[in-house]
């Protein structure tokens, strides 16, 4: 980033924050508003029911497992590793008033992030029934009613925050990658019945859209035009590919529901063993092509950290592959195996920032 930072008037950037700061307050509104009546509809009890304390507790117990926490990490950790990775490419200093804005942004990710985990539980519940069963809608946790309308808070509460702080393009994008996560669940398309299209879906919203998305959006936060770097390239590919891993490993365990109810993957095709192997291998090959590409690239990347970090890394997804092997692929072993992926997922970005 060699782009000088030009701040505008102190009088009409006041005015602009101040906008926007009462629509972010109106998306929150709207959040916590049907947080509220979600809390009523699923847990309100009769007169001699829980106290309300008790309810509100189970309620949010309900919510947090409803917006998949595992997925959470990956956002917060993508959303702040990008942005770091924006602030030390930044020539200039960094204006700490724009902290604000950023953990509006992250907020904002993270709405996007529950409504598409959550459209996907409010119709999965048959499949969750039997695969996932400790769901909350699955297990009557919530009602259909809470998990909408959290679903449309949600959305309405994403969208109105990122209209509000980062401008037309950087909506259109969030609302493209809402569209992705409604019609990778919603009949009538519901493109989470087809291996391939599936796939796609998750790689581009995880992979592609969150990078490219959290980096513009920093960016233009601190005055400058978009401008690729070698670690964003580098960062955006790898993601996507190890994307691709997470949707294809995702259905691992879930064989059992989804032939029962007629939703091919790519688990119910191959079979477990050839998807878990398969999954490890493009993961194998995504860590040999960051170790190339810090060899190639010595003056873009520091390939003293970067090459012994994938090799690590390598070690350790070789490792855990032999032991789902050697565990002959139980149930058990692939929710490790499974959970064991997310957390390479996680130790990229912790990557990021000193690449």
């Amino acid at each position: 980033m060699h782009a000088r930072h030009i701040a505008p008037p102190a009088a009409p950037r006041q005015a602009v924050r101040l906008r926007g700061r009462q629509r972010a307050r109106k998306g929150l509104v709207c959040v916590a508003a049907a947080a509220a009546g979600a809390a009523g509809d699923s847990m309100a009890g009769e007169s001699g029911g829980p106290p309300l304390l008790a309810r509100m507790d189970a309620f949010l117990s309900a919510f947090w497992k409803f917006l998949r926490p595992h997925t959470i990490r990956g956002t917060i950790l993508g959303s702040f590793a990008v942005t770091a990775r924006a602030l030390i490419e930044c020539p200039v200093a960094l204006d700490w008033t724009l902290l604000p804005r950023a953990a509006l942004g992250v907020l904002a990710l993270l709405c996007g992030n529950g409504f598409i985990v959550g459209i996907n539980q409010v119709y999965d519940v048959d499949i969750d029934a039997v695969n996932k069963p400790f769901l909350p809608v699955a297990a009557g946790e919530l009602s259909p009613t809470a998990a909408w309308a959290l679903c449309l808070a949600l959305a309405a509460g994403g969208l109105a925050l990122s209209a509000a702080n980062f401008g037309t393009a950087i909506t259109s994008l969030y609302a493209f990658g809402l569209f992705l996560g409604t019609i990778y669940s919603v009949p009538p398309l519901r493109l989470k019945r087809f291996a391939i299209p599936a796939f796609l879906i998750i790689a581009t919203v995880r992979g592609f859209l969150l990078n490219f998305g959290v980096y513009s959006a920093a960016r233009a936060a601190l005055g400058l035009p978009f401008r690729w770097s070698p670690a964003i390239v580098f960062i955006t590919c790898f993601v996507t590919v190890f994307a691709t891993v997470i949707a294809i490993t995702k259905d691992l365990a879930d064989v059992e529901g989804d032939r029962k109810f007629g939703v091919e993957t790519f688990s119910t095709r191959l079979g477990v063993r050839n998807v878990a192997y398969l999954g490890a291998g493009l993961l194998a090959a995504n860590y040999v092509g960051a170790i190339a590409a810090a060899l190639r690239m010595p003056g873009a990347f520091r390939a003293k950290l970067m090459v012994p970090a994938h090799l690590l890394l390598l070690a350790a997804l070789l490792a855990q592959t032999a032991r789902l092997d050697r565990e002959r692929h139980t149930a058990p072993a692939i929710a490790t195996f499974y959970r064991g992926i997310w957390n390479l997922f996680y130790a990229e970005y912790a990557l990021l920032p000193f690449l």
